[in-house]
Parts: structure tokens; sequence; C-alpha cells
């Protein structure tokens, strides 16, 4: 089966012709210069910082959260700087391979139409209503627990990638069940309590690494759409 063409193909061509495929060009009610707020007041997404001493204003700045926004963002979590930059030099170091059918084989090797899985290397294949598509590549798969890793498409080259995206894993694992832990003291229940319901072991973590090639016309496309 023949790939379809990666968008950092397409953009290779794209930049030496100028002309972008219609596909990706957004209509003007989409195209960032028209969505991207410029002026006014922007609200903060609530914060949780885990270095918080005092677990009772951790769980109460969770909870909040939790109660009124739905979502918040994490920091001081404990995983270290220099796992992330490797997990980010070897996603980059992927994308940079110079062989098409190296990165082509952690793709999905299902023929177009047929079962299909969501993980793998290739282009973003969603479109909208209107067949516009998001100036994008990416790469997808499972990092936890074992049992679910399909390593198909975990790339063997860079040669470090396996170990990375492992430890990387393993630190996300311990802020996540620190997180799990607090919103169940601010539900009134055990820390352990949500932990067990979710059956926290066999949890499934995901790791999606987007990939932006340059683009003659940045103002004109999407590099994700919302969802």
């Amino acid at each position: 089966m023949e790939m379809e063409k990666s968008v950092q193909a397409l953009a290779s061509a794209t930049l030496l012709s100028e002309t972008l495929p219609a596909e990706f060009i957004r209509p003007l009610t989409e195209q960032p210069t028209a969505t991207t707020r410029h002026y006014g007041p922007v609200s903060m997404i609530p914060m949780v910082d885990l270095s918080e001493t005092d677990q009772e204003k951790l769980v109460q700045a969770i909870s909040e959260a939790c109660s009124t926004w739905g979502t918040f963002q994490l920091v001081n979590h404990e995983i270290p700087s220099e796992a992330i930059n490797r997990l980010q030099s070897v996603g980059r170091e992927f994308f940079e391979l110079s062989s098409a059918k190296e990165k082509e084989e952690c793709s999905d090797k299902a023929p177009v139409g047929g079962s299909r899985s969501v993980g793998g290397y290739g282009r973003q294949v969603r479109e909208d209503a209107d067949g516009k598509k998001v100036w994008s590549d990416h790469l997808f798969h499972k990092i936890w627990p074992p049992s679910s890793i399909n390593y198909q498409f975990w790339p063997k080259n860079p040669p470090s990638y396996r170990e990375a995206n492992e430890e990387y894993a393993m630190y996300l694992r311990e802020a996540s069940d620190k997180v799990l832990k607090l919103m169940s003291l601010g539900l009134g229940l055990e820390e352990n309590a949500l932990g067990k319901a979710l059956g926290v072991e066999q949890l499934q973590y995901n790791l999606k690494i987007n990939y932006y090639p340059p683009c003659p016309g940045p103002d004109l496309v999407l590099g994700l759409v919302a969802h």
C-alpha cells in the first residue's frame, strides 16, 4: 500500500511553488488572522502548583479548578526538564529523518478504507464538513501500560527513542497519580479512591507528537482544528 503523502513532503514542493493546495486553505472566518485574539484581557486557566507544601491548600486549589473550569495547568510537577527535552529531541529527530520509507515503517499498514488503528505515523486525516485538512503530520502511540503498547509504531531511529519515551512515561504516571489522589481528597474520599475506581495500573497513556512543516501561507491554514 502506498501511504498518503505526508504534509512534510507536500510542504517541500509547496514552498518551491508557493501555491497552497486548496484543501488546506481555511474559510475566511477560520483563518488565523480572523480567529486570533489580539486585544482585551484573557481569562487565565487555573494553575495548580504541585510544589505547594500545604496539602489543604493544594486540595482546595485543584478542587476549585475542577469545579469551575474542569481543567487546569499543572506546574512544578517534578517531571524533569531534561526528560521533557529528551522526548522533544527524539521526536524532532524522527521527523527530520531523510528517509521517508524509514518513517513510514511506523505507520498503520492497513489499506485506506480498511480497519485502521489510531496509532502510528502519518498525516492528519481528519477533514471537516467542507473537506478541509490541517497542516501537520503526527506520530501517535501508547506509552503505558506495556501490555497495550504496539512497538510497530515506535521508531527504531533515533536509537534513544524508546528510552526517552519510557523515562517520560514513568514521570508522567507519578504526576498523574498525585493528581488523582488530590482529586480524591477534594471529593472527600480516601486518597486512593479514584485510582482504584479507574484501575490506575491499567490506565492507558498516549503520546502524540505533532509536526508542523514550514508553510508559505501560514495565515491561511491551521495546524490544529477545534476539538
